[in-house]
């Protein structure tokens, strides 16, 4: 006879259910004072805010290390075990050290504690014991009170960790709203990252003067046919007399005009300018930018700046190469 599977997704609900009872009550449990002290010393550090941990404990710290980083302020992970044979020497008078360790027992930091002290201006710890040595020892120390792990043997950390990761977060969001860390800010941390490339602007990609193509109205078309050849757009604007910019044209008008047989020689090319050209502010976000270029089925847009003065050029091409879409 053949054994029945275990029902994997019955075991994962009570993970659920225990994890989120317990974390549901976390923040009418931490020490609320202690928690804006914490933030007080990151957002006014003058040095780096610097996070350690071994183990798990050592993953969160990193991965709340890489939020702060993201968000706007100077932070670096100091892997405890290597912190002995040399790395303490990153550690700067300036900095606060923020330790993870839910026991608060951590050997390898117990080892190299007192020699922290005396390199940093302050020593923070989050631990599961306020009264373990590292929460004794620390300048400042944040209790977690968790009252059981969501493993049924209550030995493997995973209420203990989730907890951890959540006071990470929240510190960096804090300082991240108290800094007033803008989209845009998030943006230039993440110029090579989807998310930073979600928020760039036309701005950011345009192309701009001296590379702009661009002729006047009463061109002759040989003219017009090298500046869009020279700046290698496909295309040029098109400007008056008084340098206001009234239309574009395309290499797929000059194809047109070429079809229909018209000596160039004598073509008013003032009349084969498309006056109504799409524009688009300089602010605008590019992926709006591509619906815009989607909608109209067009492959590049005028940019103006806020007092509408022509200043750019995007194109699909350069959103392409920018690997945003």
């Amino acid at each position: 006879m053949n054994k029945k599977s275990p029902n994997y997704f019955t075991s994962a609900r009570k993970t659920f259910s225990k994890e989120i009872h317990s974390l549901s009550n976390l923040s009418k449990k931490i020490n609320q004072k202690k928690y804006n002290e914490i933030c007080e010393l990151i957002l006014n550090c003058k040095g780096n805010t610097v996070l350690m941990g071994i183990g798990k404990s050592g993953s969160i710290a990193a991965k709340t290390s890489s939020t702060l980083s993201s968000t706007g302020t100077s932070s670096f992970f100091l892997n405890a075990a290597e912190a002995s044979h040399g790395d303490l020497g990153s550690l700067k008078k300036n900095d606060v050290l923020i330790i993870f360790s839910f026991s608060g027992e951590t050997e390898e930091i117990i080892k190299i504690f007192s020699a922290c002290k005396l390199k940093v201006k302050k020593i923070v710890s989050i631990t599961g014991d306020e009264e373990s040595t590292i929460a004794k020892e620390s300048d400042l120390n944040l209790h977690l009170e968790i009252s059981d792990e969501a493993c049924p043997l209550n030995l493997a950390p995973t209420t203990s960790s989730t907890a951890m990761l959540l006071i990470g977060d929240a510190i960096a969001i804090s300082i991240l709203e108290a800094r007033n860390f803008s989209s845009e800010d998030f943006a230039k941390n993440h110029p090579g990252g989807k998310l930073g490339k979600s928020l760039l602007k036309a701005k950011d990609l345009m192309i701009k003067d001296p590379l702009i193509p661009m002729v006047f109205e009463n061109s002759l078309l040989k003219d017009v046919i090298y500046e869009i050849s020279n700046k290698g757009l496909g295309l040029t604007l098109v400007k008056n007399n008084k340098n206001k910019v009234t239309g574009i044209f395309t290499d797929g008008d000059l194809r047109r005009i070429l079809n229909k047989k018209i000596n160039i020689e004598k073509i008013q090319f003032k009349n084969h300018v498309t006056k109504n050209f799409q524009s688009i502010n300089e602010d605008l976000l590019v992926k709006k930018a591509i619906t815009l270029m989607n909608e109209n089925k067009i492959y590049s847009l005028v940019v103006k700046n806020k007092r509408k003065k022509v200043v750019g050029i995007l194109r699909m091409h350069d959103i392409v190469e920018a690997k945003i879409i």
